[in-house]
């Protein structure tokens, strides 16, 4: 069984940074790819940006160039560190570990950006 927790979420002015991590409960974290997807209200979740095993990253089009996604496989860790924050960046914030079929999610973190 897979646990993440997402952390980092809060309220932020336009403009503004927030950094987002998530702790994986897992063995064998390094396998599994990352991502971080998000759900605003009246919306579907979409991909926000993952990354691989290999460190290869993939970043939805409006996310690329504002957003980056890392990870830490000795602590187990991924995190989002999000720039240039917008009020259209609000969202519910989810951390996912993939692995084949296998598919696993956070709670979910709020993360609110003020015009």
């Amino acid at each position: 069984q897979v646990q993440l927790v997402e952390s980092g979420g809060g309220l932020v002015r336009s403009g503004g940074s927030l950094r987002l991590s998530c702790a994986a409960s897992v063995s064998n974290f390094k396998i599994y790819t990352m991502g971080w997807y998000r759900q605003a209200p009246g919306k579907q979740r979409e991909l926000v940006a993952s990354i691989r095993i290999d460190g290869t990253t993939n970043y939805a089009d409006s996310m690329r160039g504002r957003f980056t996604i890392s990870r830490d496989n000795a602590k187990n860790t991924v995190n989002l560190q999000m720039n240039s924050l917008q009020p259209e960046d609000t969202a519910v914030y989810y951390c996912n570990a993939k692995l084949g079929i296998f598919n696993y999610w956070g709670q979910g973190t709020q993360v609110t950006v003020s015009s």
